[in-house]
């Protein structure tokens, strides 16, 4: 059977949104798509929109970038009229009731825009005749992935010419027919942010007809748009919510409306309150962002409060929830000003021009108790006894299993609660130091929306976990070595004993690079108590100074009574910043502390201090941003970050701690945030038998048999994977010479497809302590021989590229970062030239030249540097008289080449050299690409507007490939 064409498959959704109330509109270029335009806000708005008029308007889309744009579409534009008069025009209605909202829906195909290059459009929806839906298509059988890539190369060639118009799509979709995915438009997308559209129980839609009748729908997409796709201030670009995030949101709502009902028929709402069970990871924040600001659209509720557990979630959600809405929240700094917002008392007049916002507080559970506990607030406070609030409590399962809650429901009359959590309580992991085992249930009343860890798994928004155990100790009463059983420990001595720390701190010394990929991502330690942490800290220190490693450790604990975690749940924390002076008992440890923090202090020319709780939290605040921007290797913790913490560069955690249940979901969860190709999996490596712990907490929280899809395959059936995907790329190229003989781009691509399936297996089973290539079919030689192939066939992409040929390898993505090596750096190319300096004989001289040459070739970073060590190696090192003198040799070497290079390129292109220079330092310092105008005032002769789109693409990739050659990687 044929496979169904591109165009058939595009025909057929064109006629599917058709028979749904869209027009068909026929818009071939820019022209046509400028009078539909015209035409269509002319009716949105209510008059006639003349020439002059529009020329207005297109000057007003036409300004900044696509964050800036989906701005302008969701403001009414000030124009003036022909009549003399002040006009307004709005781009979109987001008046909710389908019966009154105007918006007007278009489906046009095949659109061309030239920008660089010129591009043809598969599908394109219209709103109000902007495209707000960008629809790629590709053919059964192909993959989903290069519907993506086409995306972002017409984000490079073209969606910023003429206007800029197709830089207000809000939402993309990309389709194969079979697997269908949506995600918001942003420059610098990554296939991990594309996502299936599902129902409430978390059904996929994955069939292009199935999702386009329940999401391409006019009532669905306006939903999305205008509430549903989130303009992240802070970091400048678009989200969109995934549909588990919707689903909770309109639960939460839907619950509100329902209890209003019946307040006003006089009924009972005692038991209308609720929560959101959405595993960590899975965007949490974003779905209570939006929750609560819906709900401060509705006229009856008085305040929506946010309530966190520890201060730096207080300081991290408010900047979160205003990053999505810049100036949406104040977080509550004092109990006072808690108070204030809560009866709106007046601003003091030395703050009178600060933003205050009158119905969305975020505050901390501790400072709530405050407000309603002590007799100085709580006066205060008894206006709004019986005021409509409603309470959004983050990370449930820790907040609200005290005294606090009962506190809460008693004060406020006329509440709603409604809790998130990633690990509710369940009888079975109830703690409680009453008799009283309260569960989710119990406080929350019901499970408004699921979404599990396999849920999350499945749709690839988290990553599955590898678990390690480590370590074989003998009983006393048994002469065989046997797996520790956690329950049957009875001797804290064995378990903190200084031989065991000592081989653990061994373990991941020698372990650590290959777990973090050559420390591309970085890793935490928890562990079981404040004095084992510090035996290992110090451990970690003495080794370090010994030059046994060079990792940059830091620790954070608390030094209060409450460190200590019997149950090792992950309930009981510190607070941040009310840190109560220590008992005499708890001096040691305070101490200790306060020396690792000089030693942090001096790593990283800091001056943080336990002596007041303001530095503390600083303090704590400053491991968090380091910790992201991995300039922490590995944070050592007993508690604290085991919980609410979140890092997408972190996937590896060693554990020497009896965790279980929630705080064992909770840990191992800091390790699985979505990241990139290379970041496959979050590493679990135990010193302590969790296993049954670990299947115990997987099945509470998901099913009996969550943890097939939670916990990936044992190494030896990764070695497995790999040799029969090594089987497969021998059916294409029996060996790498015979890559060149490839008949045309359809093998080169089957070719492509089987490495790179054999790289994402070898990135995997890197990991692993035990790998080898011993262990595998190829030898290492014959990989990396085929890898070079590979490199090749990604080199000639760019080359017909540059040549504007087409190519069908031009979607495929690489996946390049899966062949990071350690770090090679200028001291590591000299390091290698030395020791061919050094070489004895022929024989040696050879090998050492293989090898580097091997190393520079294999790497992608470094591969346009090739031709130039090759060059230096031959030409320059015959001269050097020894390998001392190697270092200042190549550093001349590679001046006066870079000099040539930039002449010879100047000459080339008619540049003015001086003027490049000055560019190459701001793209190197920036690490960003060229501006047009830039390159533009490189030139000896600026070209006319035509030929700029011909030149400046060109120009743009000459200068990428230089900065690459002479500092990419060096």
């Amino acid at each position: 059977m044929a496979y169904q064409s591109e165009q058939e498959l595009e025909n057929k959704l064109v006629a599917q949104l058709v028979k749904d109330n869209f027009e068909k509109a026929i818009i071939t270029d820019v022209n046509s798509l400028r009078a539909n335009l015209k035409k269509q806000l002319s009716k949105l708005n209510g008059f006639d929109i003349s020439d002059n008029e529009l020329k207005q308007i297109r000057n007003a889309l036409a300004k900044g970038n696509v964050f800036d744009k989906a701005k302008t579409l969701r403001d009414r534009l000030q124009i003036n009229k022909d009549d003399g008069t002040v006009g307004y025009v709005r781009f979109l209605d987001d008046d909710p009731n389908p019966e009154k909202n105007k918006n007007h829906f278009q489906v046009t195909q095949q659109v061309t825009v030239e920008g660089h290059y010129k591009n043809r459009y598969d599908v394109t929806i219209l709103v109000n005749g902007l495209p707000l839906v960008q629809i790629e298509l590709k053919r059964r059988g192909l993959e989903l992935k290069e519907a993506f890539n086409q995306i972002n190369r017409y984000q490079r060639h073209s969606y910023w010419a003429e206007d800029g118009l197709f830089q207000y799509v809000q939402v993309f979709v990309i389709s194969n027919g079979v697997n269908t995915k949506y995600y918001a438009n942003n420059r610098k997308q990554s296939f991990k942010q594309t996502f299936f559209w599902a129902d409430v129980t978390n059904e996929r839609y994955t069939d292009l007809t199935k999702f386009t009748e329940v999401f391409l729908t006019p009532q669905h997409l306006t939903d999305m748009i205008t509430k549903y796709v989130v303009l992240n201030e802070t970091d400048r670009i678009l989200m969109v919510m995934r549909p588990y995030q919707i689903y909770a949101t309109e639960a939460i709502i839907e619950r509100v409306a329902e209890r209003e009902t019946l307040l006003a028929q006089n009924q009972s709402t005692e038991v209308l309150n609720g929560y959101i069970w959405h595993t960590t990871g899975s965007g949490k924040t974003l779905t209570s962002f939006k929750t609560a600001q819906l709900l401060t659209g509705d006229s009856k509720i008085h305040k929506v409060v946010f309530v966190v557990d520890r201060k730096d979630l207080d300081y991290q959600t408010s900047k979160e929830f205003n990053g999505f809405a810049k100036g949406c929240v104040d977080s509550t700094d004092n109990t006072k000003l808690l108070v204030d917002q809560f009866t709106d008392a007046p601003i003091p007049a030395d703050k009178v021009n600060e933003k205050r916002n009158t119905k969305l507080i975020v505050t901390t559970i501790q400072k709530l108790n405050n407000a309603i506990s002590h007799k100085r607030y709580s006066k205060r406070m008894e206006p709004v006894q019986d005021k409509n609030i409603v309470f959004i409590f983050d990370e449930c399962h820790r907040s609200q299993f005290g005294d606090t809650h009962q506190k809460i429901t008693k004060f406020f009359n006329n509440h709603q609660m409604f809790g998130f959590t990633g690990t509710p309580i369940f009888v079975e992991n109830a703690v409680s130091k009453s008799s009283r085992k309260y569960t989710t249930t119990d406080l929350f009343n019901k499970a408004l929306h699921k979404y599990t860890i396999v849920d999350a798994i499945k749709d690839e928004n988290v990553l599955k976990f590898n678990v390690e155990y480590v370590g074989r100790y003998k009983k006393k009463d048994s002469a065989n070595e046997v797996d520790i059983e956690v329950e049957g420990i009875d001797t804290k001595e064995l378990m903190e004993s200084d031989i065991r720390l000592e081989k653990i701190t061994d373990y991941i010394i020698a372990q650590h690079k290959r777990k973090t990929h050559s420390k591309e991502f970085t890793g935490m330690f928890c562990v079981s108590s404040v004095p084992a942490l510090i035996k290992y800290y110090e451990l970690f220190a003495k080794k370090k100074a010994e030059g046994k490693h060079n990792l940059k450790i830091a620790t954070i604990f608390s030094y209060a009574a409450n460190e200590e975690d019997p149950d090792a749940d992950g309930l009981d924390e510190v607070v941040l910043g009310e840190v109560a002076e220590p008992q005499a008992a708890y001096s040691h440890s305070r101490d200790k502390l306060e020396q690792f923090i000089a030693d942090y202090n001096e790593m990283f020319s800091c001056s943080y201090t336990t002596k007041d709780s303001e530095s503390f939290y600083n303090y704590y605040n400053d491991i968090s941003k380091k910790v992201r921007e991995r300039k922490i290797d590995i944070l050592l913790v007993v508690n604290m970050f085991l919980t609410g913490f979140d890092s997408k560069t972190l996937n590896t955690l060693y554990v020497d701690k009896n965790l279980k249940y929630h705080g064992l979901i909770q840990a191992y969860s800091r390790t699985n945030r979505i990241l990139n190709e290379q970041k496959s999996q979050g590493n679990i490596i135990c010193f302590r038998n969790l296993k049954k712990r670990t299947d115990d907490a997987l099945a509470l929280f998901s099913n009996k048999d969550a943890k097939d899809t939670v916990i990936m395959p044992s190494y030896e059936d990764f070695l497995k994977l790999f040799n029969k995907a090594f089987g497969s790329l021998l059916a294409i190229a029996p060996d790498p010479d015979s890559v060149n003989d490839l008949e045309d781009e359809n093998q080169e691509l089957e070719f492509v497809k089987a490495f790179r399936e054999l790289m994402r297996l070898k990135n995997i089973l890197s990991t692993f302590a035990d790998f080898t290539f011993d262990d595998v079919r190829p030898s290492e030689q014959e990989y990396e021989d085929y890898k070079s192939k590979y490199l090749d066939l990604h080199d000639k992409v760019k080359t017909d590229n540059a040549k504007e040929k087409e190519s069908i390898l031009e979607e495929v993505d690489f996946e390049l970062e899966l062949l990071a090596m350690d770090v090679i750096n200028v001291a590591y190319i000299l390091q290698l030239l030395s020791k061919l300096k050094d070489a004895e004989n022929e024989e040696d001289y050879q090998y050492q030249y293989k090898a580097l040459m091997q190393v520079v070739g294999g790497d992608p970073t470094l591969r346009s540097k090739q031709e130039l060590i090759d060059k230096f190696i031959k030409e320059n090192l015959p001269n050097v008289k020894s390998a001392e003198e190697v270092d200042d040799a190549f550093s001349i070497y590679w001046e006066i080449e870079k000099e040539k290079a930039t002449l010879k390129m100047a000459e080339e292109e008619h540049l003015i050299p001086e003027n490049v220079k000055e560019l190459v330092e701001r793209m190197i310092f920036s690490d960003q690409e060229p501006l047009r105008e830039d390159i533009v005032a490189t030139m000896e002769k600026p070209p006319s507007v035509l030929q700029r789109k011909k030149i400046i693409p060109r120009l743009a990739e000459k200068l990428k490939g230089f900065v690459n050659t002479f500092y990419g990687g060096m």
